[in-house]
């Protein structure tokens, strides 16, 4: 008996082993780094949709922080990384990634699935790529402006660093115009490349000319030394320095010590579809091209009673009935 319980042992050890390795690997590639909120965003997406039942492998560009002259260097990384494990699926998350490695996977037959793709895939020269699909992210800044200061400011400004990200947000919304109309609301947009500029273009005081700030991307901001500022420090300055009311697009922006609030994306929503096309490819005969590209959900509107508080706001109803608060 103890010897056939002995066997009986080992087969389950062995059928175990077996599932564990019959677990599709799946890269995910992600354009900048961990502690990024929009990747952690993301990336909890893909987990509520892949749970276990996926050997899920991170690789971090980190782009966001790492000097531009770097971002091949990171790129070459990431496929040796993607060589060396062969994996059976492979995300990229947000452009940069997809820039720099997008065309080289077009060459494979790998299946590959992006998300918080700002710029049109056409652009990287993918739309002919049968086994590449993904997740467009459409930031809502035009409506998310005219919906938070239309009747309630004549004057605003945008502010963005000038990542590749914010760039193409420039050129896709606002064809590269620095002074637009939106809803009767003039909107002066600023890309800016180190803090110490961003510093001298918040409003210091209530009688400037503008009656909104309206924050952008602040992620690759750099020092006079030319090295990189945290993001949460630019965020925290701002919200602390500014003498007009902040907002923002993107939830991780918003928050007691941070932005206001607005009509936002979220990070979350981004991951959670690129993993559901995922395991159509996985888990189907499906083919990427037959997908198609998507786009997650249209925004929500976000707010921080403790800035609104602080600001001294008071939500109109048609606002505040639809909003979600964050604290």
């Amino acid at each position: 008996m103890k010897r056939v319980m002995t066997v009986l042992f080992f087969l389950l050890i062995t059928c175990m082993s077996l599932s564990v390795s019959a677990k599709k690997t799946v890269l995910i590639i992600e354009s900048y780094h961990s502690e990024f909120a929009w990747d952690q965003s993301y990336i909890s997406g893909l987990q509520s949709v892949f749970k276990d039942n996926y050997n899920l492998v991170y690789f971090q560009m980190d782009t966001k922080r790492v000097a531009n002259r770097f971002y091949q260097q990171q790129a070459d990384k990431a496929w040796a990384e993607y060589q060396q494990l062969q994996p059976d699926l492979v995300i990229l998350g947000d452009d940069n990634a997809l820039k720099l490695l997008g065309p080289r996977f077009s060459k494979t037959e790998t299946p590959v699935v992006f998300l918080g793709i700002n710029n049109n895939p056409r652009h990287y020269k993918l739309h002919q790529s049968k086994n590449i699909t993904g997740v467009l992210e459409r930031p809502l800044i035009k409506r998310s402006i005219s919906k938070i200061a239309h009747g309630n400011a004549k004057k605003v400004l945008l502010l963005f660093d000038d990542s590749h990200t914010s760039k193409t947000i420039f050129e896709e919304k606002f064809s590269n115009n620095n002074h637009i109309i939106i809803s009767d609301i003039q909107v002066d947009i600023q890309l800016i490349s180190t803090f110490e500029e961003w510093k001298k273009q918040v409003p210091s005081r209530v009688e400037n000319q503008y009656d909104m700030l309206f924050i952008g991307l602040y992620h690759t901001l750099t020092d006079s030394n030319g090295h990189h500022t945290p993001a949460s420090e630019v965020l925290n300055w701002t919200v602390q320095n500014t003498a007009i009311p902040p907002f923002a697009f993107w939830d991780f922006s918003i928050g007691q010590d941070k932005a206001i609030g607005g009509l936002v994306l979220f990070g979350f929503e981004q991951g959670k579809l690129a993993a559901q096309m995922a395991k159509l490819l996985l888990e189907s005969e499906i083919q990427a091209h037959q997908l198609g590209t998507q786009t997650a959900q249209k925004g929500k509107l976000l707010f921080s009673r403790e800035q609104l508080k602080k600001f001294s706001i008071t939500l109109p109803e048609s606002i505040n009935k639809k909003a979600t608060f964050i604290d």
